[in-house]
């Protein structure tokens, strides 16, 4: 078979999928395709949701284009896109978008997707890490961050105290990022060798893949 077969066959499915959005626990018949499902399912099964932004190196926009800085990750040091994910308590792929170049702050790409008039209008509870601090201000009785770190000058008790709290938070958190780690067991997403404009399609079609793989878990 010709190569170019194959990449036709690729351009024509890779949309399919990305629009199949992702399976209901359960109910794998059943399908989230926005962050409003999401919401909305999270809010009539008494879900909490877990959220967290990952990274995935992409090549290096030519010099002299415009926007290339964007892509550089302050905290990969790389050229980077990024994706956020939401799983349930069970680390099972409910959402994956948000897609945007690495240097935008995880919490930025999250707002820009109206999350935050999703709170307001949905009772859900979620988990996310120190990255979200400032969500976690703005509803804090629905969004739980790491608690922050006592000042130096702390009592010995207080110091414990934070450090059991924060590992309570994170053992209850990390589910997400092993939905993370199980999205990045597939080649492209190790790294990003493509065009950019076809990487989000790829990640939503791969996160849907896994979704309807731990639907039944």
């Amino acid at each position: 078979m010709d190569r170019s077969t194959i990449t036709r066959a690729v351009h024509e499915i890779r949309p399919l999928l990305a629009a199949r959005g992702f399976a209901v626990p359960g109910s794998p018949d059943l399908r989230l395709r926005t962050l409003a499902d999401v919401f909305a399912y999270a809010a009539s099964h008494g879900v909490e949701l877990r959220i967290d932004a990952t990274e995935v190196r992409v090549r290096r926009p030519r010099a002299n284009r415009p926007g290339r800085r964007a892509f550089v990750s302050g905290k990969m040091r790389q050229n980077t896109k990024k994706a956020t994910v939401i799983t349930d308590e069970k680390g099972r792929t409910l959402w994956a978008g948000a897609f945007r170049p690495g240097r935008q702050h995880d919490q930025t790409a999250l707002k820009t997707e109206g999350i935050c008039d999703l709170f307001e209008r949905f009772q859900v509870r979620g988990k996310v890490d120190a990255g979200y601090r400032g969500l976690a201000r703005q509803f804090p009785d629905q969004v739980q961050a790491p608690p922050p770190k006592p000042k130096k000058d702390a009592p010995p008790e207080d110091l414990a105290a934070w450090e059991e709290a924060r590992k309570q938070q994170s053992s209850e958190r990390i589910c997400v990022e092993h939905a993370n780690a199980e999205h990045k067991q597939w080649r492209p997403l190790q790294r990003w060798i493509g065009r950019r404009e076809y990487f989000d399609q790829t990640y939503q079609a791969i996160a849907g893949l896994v979704s309807d793989r731990t639907a039944m878990r």
